[in-house]
């Protein structure tokens, strides 16, 4: 067992590593169009800072590291980084989120060095919906990237954020994708990262979610998740894929919770709906020795809130950040 737990028992094995705040795309939920203001590269966490405060994640019990952004692709030197990072003593497995659009060059150095899961965020099977949500008219770089990942024997997973009056008539399309295709759809509820003063809350929550798709697949079936999973997973009998519901907002699955984020700019947070407990960019660069950021890794998670919404209660910080300022 390794030493992050937190007093409620949780055990942290998993780490989401935002590599950069930037992204090629400008999706509505995530960042405002215009006017988003980058941080500078200098208070970026180096590569060589990633990987050492990544070390010692892993000597402290963390098994899996999903690469998050912003776009993690858009990020020179990401390949290098991957092929050091996937060497770590005691990693088990690295996997990214994406949106899509730069990765089909990258599919052969991936696979190489052990990286065959992958999330894109595609919201929207139609091309005319998924540029007013993403302003971008990328879908067929999207689409045919993510056959080329299925070709290549990637997992891939499609995550879907789900919102009224931008794609609602997506959900069955998307269902109905994992009839022929091994892919894994993931519909979140949306949430208030989005960089703007916008949101007032889910209004499709899992359970209208559920119970669209249901009211059109009555023979669903319920799959069995690992404790720690977000999701709840079901499959259409015959289908090749599956798909589940993420409760996001609603947050139903914080008590199994194994999460800890660490953004691009150095700042940890034991909960995504809670303030940056430290900058651990920020205590390395003041000249920190190993213990010393140990002491702040191992204090953050003793004091990590017991839900969502006791993180959010006590968080003084706008929760209308964009969510690739926050880390993904």
């Amino acid at each position: 067992m390794g030493l992050l737990i937190d007093k409620y028992g949780r055990e942290l094995t998993y780490l989401r590593l935002s590599v950069t705040d930037r992204c090629n795309f400008r999706c509505y939920y995530c960042m405002p169009e215009e006017g988003m203001k980058f941080v500078h590269r200098s208070h970026l966490l180096s590569f060589d800072e990633m990987y050492q405060l990544a070390s010692l994640f892993c000597s402290l019990g963390i098994s899996k590291i999903r690469i998050t952004g912003g776009e993690p692709f858009v990020r020179t030197g990401i390949i290098p980084f991957l092929r050091k990072l996937s060497q770590l003593p005691g990693l088990d497995e690295i996997t990214i989120t994406s949106n899509g659009t730069l990765q089909q060059r990258h599919i052969q150095a991936l696979r190489e060095m052990g990286i065959s899961k992958i999330n894109i965020s595609l919201d929207s099977l139609d091309p005319d919906r998924f540029f007013h949500i993403t302003r971008r008219d990328s879908f067929a770089t999207v689409m045919s990237g993510i056959h080329d990942l299925m070709d290549a024997g990637f997992d891939v997973k499609l995550n879907c954020v789900v919102a009224e009056n931008k794609n609602i008539e997506d959900i069955l399309p998307f269902v109905a994708l994992t009839k022929d295709y091994p892919l894994a759809v993931r519909f979140l509820e949306e949430m208030p990262f989005n960089g703007q003063e916008t949101f007032t809350g889910a209004q499709w929550t899992y359970r209208e979610i559920y119970e669209h798709i249901s009211s059109a697949h009555p023979e669903i079936e319920k799959l069995p998740s690992e404790a720690s999973s977000t999701s709840v997973n079901y499959k259409i009998p015959g289908y090749k894929g599956s798909f589940g519901i993420i409760p996001s907002f609603s947050r139903t699955f914080c008590g199994t919770c194994n999460r800890i984020r660490l953004s691009a700019t150095g700042e940890l947070r034991t909960c995504l709906y809670g303030p940056p407990v430290t900058n651990l960019k920020d205590v390395l660069r003041a000249g920190a020795n190993v213990e010393t950021l140990t002491q702040e890794i191992l204090a953050a998670v003793a004091n990590r809130a017991k839900d969502g919404f006791a993180a959010e209660a006590g968080n003084t910080v706008s929760l209308h950040e964009s969510m690739s300022v926050l880390g993904g």
